[in-house]
């Protein structure tokens, strides 16, 4: 059984694409989130003893911010219903049943909803610890220094609290009271500041 921060990923050609696909439209700092985001979530659920559908996570956790991106960007649509939508179609092309395409799309639009248990959601509940933690910070404890370490040396951050802090800045511009909006509204910027995976 592989250590809870192991640096390892499913090797299937919808995990292959899904990485291709991040690469080409996200920026490199949000490129290097996505993927701590994977490792951060399949780490947390290993050390919890979480059973989680690896491939079904690593594709949600690649293209989880694909809305934010410039290509893929809504003016109407929140970014993560946005996103969600790609995976669908994403997943669809994949070959995935019907059923697994909508479970990437929910994964991706709930992991900017209210919280969800382990035991309910399991990948939801994983991007939504992972993604709170990369990004604001949550759950410290979880999350040791050497694993820390590890993670940071093979994709690090560039940057990111602040290409991601101006990004929900213009979605809060673009469509208020969408969930990136409340976030700017509710000191999401004090929270990336404040990061200890900035310290």
């Amino acid at each position: 059984m592989p250590a809870p921060f192991s640096e390892t990923f499913p090797e299937t050609p919808a995990a292959s694409a899904a990485l291709a696909v991040a690469t080409r439209f996200c920026s490199p700092a949000l490129l290097n989130h996505s993927i701590r985001s994977y490792l951060w979530g399949a780490g947390y659920a290993r050390a919890h003893g979480i059973g989680f559908d690896d491939e079904l996570y690593y594709v949600s956790s690649l293209l989880h911010d694909i809305g934010l991106t410039e290509t893929f960007d809504s003016h109407t649509v929140p970014f993560e219903e946005a996103g969600g939508r790609l995976a669908w179609v994403f997943c669809t092309a994949a070959g995935w049943s019907p059923d697994r395409c909508a479970r990437a799309e929910k994964i991706i639009v709930v992991h900017m909803r209210d919280g969800v248990a382990a035991s309910e959601d399991p990948e939801s509940h994983l991007l939504q610890v992972a993604t709170s933690w990369d990004v604001s910070g949550q759950r410290p404890e979880e999350f040791p220094a050497d694993a820390r370490a590890a993670v940071l040396a093979r994709h690090p951050r560039l940057g990111f609290g602040a290409e991601f802090l101006a990004v929900f800045e213009e979605q809060a511009r673009r469509k208020p009271g969408c969930r990136a909006a409340v976030s700017v509204v509710d000191g999401i910027g004090a929270r990336i500041a404040a990061n200890p995976l900035d310290a």
